[in-house]
């Protein structure tokens, strides 16, 4: 069975990002609903990550307890914030081909 579960964050609303996916994330790996989790953070999301200081902190603060985050580098690079990303440690990398091929694998995705 597939225990790892893939968000891709695209919607840039901070209250969505705190009160599902942050919020989710954290307790799904916390409390063992899932064994793995990652965030993609995909299109505006990369911008509200850049310039929220509390989104990046608590981004930073599930990063910290084991939630994957990567970034797609061609959103971030688009809205020139690539460097800021990488600068807070995020994985700031292609995502076009991994999401591809979690899809193809049947892997667990929320779409948010």
């Amino acid at each position: 069975m597939n225990r790892r579960l893939n968000i891709l964050w695209t919607n840039a609303d901070p209250v969505t990002a705190r009160l599902m996916v942050f919020m989710y994330a954290e307790n799904a790996l916390l409390r063992g609903w899932w064994e793995s989790v990652r965030i993609i953070v995909w299109g505006a999301t990369a911008r509200l990550v850049a310039e929220d200081r509390g989104i990046q902190e608590k981004l930073l603060d599930i990063k910290s307890k084991g939630v994957q985050v990567d970034v797609c580098i061609s959103c971030a690079r688009e809205l020139g914030v690539d460097t800021v990303l990488g600068d807070l440690g995020l994985n700031v990398e292609p995502m076009g081909i991994p999401l591809t091929e979690l899809i193809k694998a049947d892997e667990k995705l929320i779409t948010i």
